[in-house]
């Protein structure tokens, strides 16, 4: 441990088919492939130099030698039946390391810089829980002070009502918002982004 704060990466191993399955439903497997990619090493972008531990969290298996630097992230494997009791056991790992603040994002937050995540950290010393509000009705950001298994238990993952199941199980004056961001999800939340347009291309 090199600071008392950590961020938790969530990440799927990129394979042909198995990403980004709704947007490939419209621009097709490879090309939602690449796009992953992207989002991917944006996420490396963002993260690398975040004055904070890293632990990133493979959905299949962990890599070697991969985008993800072993010299800055350490790696690890989800371990859970769904969403909810994989996030809920790499805070419960964390907390039990001895780190005081805990901040979990994905891996598809094109929407997202260095400065918000440090932000975010920051506002955590003043605020036992931190959100980030995504516009689907989930979240694409999410820390805490101490472990709080509730929030993670009796949700439909993937779905508009997370957040708002999400803010019953807590007390919203203890919540500190970040700004609502789009995550990317579907073929509606790239078109109109230039930074994608090369992956809409016909090959």
């Amino acid at each position: 441990m090199k600071t008392k704060n950590l961020l938790i990466i969530f990440t799927r191993n990129p394979e042909l088919g198995k990403c980004k399955t709704r947007l490939a439903k419209t621009i097709g497997d490879t090309a939602a492939l690449e796009v992953y990619k992207f989002l991917l090493d944006h996420t490396v972008t963002i993260t690398k130099d975040l004055e904070v531990d890293k632990h990133v969290y493979y959905s299949e298996a962990i890599r070697e030698n991969d985008i993800w630097n072993e010299k800055c992230y350490t790696k690890k494997k989800q371990e859970g039946d769904d969403l909810g009791e994989r996030m809920y056991n790499a805070f419960k790992s964390g907390f039990d390391q001895g780190y005081s603040s805990i901040i979990i994002i994905g891996s598809d937050m094109f929407d997202l810089s260095q400065k918000d995540l440090e932000n975010a950290f920051d506002q955590l010393k003043n605020s036992p829980y931190i959100i980030g509000p995504a516009l689907d009705g989930g979240y694409y950001l999410l820390g805490m002070n101490s472990l709080n298994s509730k929030i993670f238990k009796q949700k439909q993952w993937g779905t508009a009502t997370v957040l708002k199941d999400t803010l019953q199980d807590l007390n919203k004056d203890q919540v500190t918002f970040l700004p609502e961001r789009n995550d990317i999800d579907t073929y509606e939340d790239i078109k109109n982004n230039s930074a994608f347009k090369i992956f809409l291309q016909p090959k």
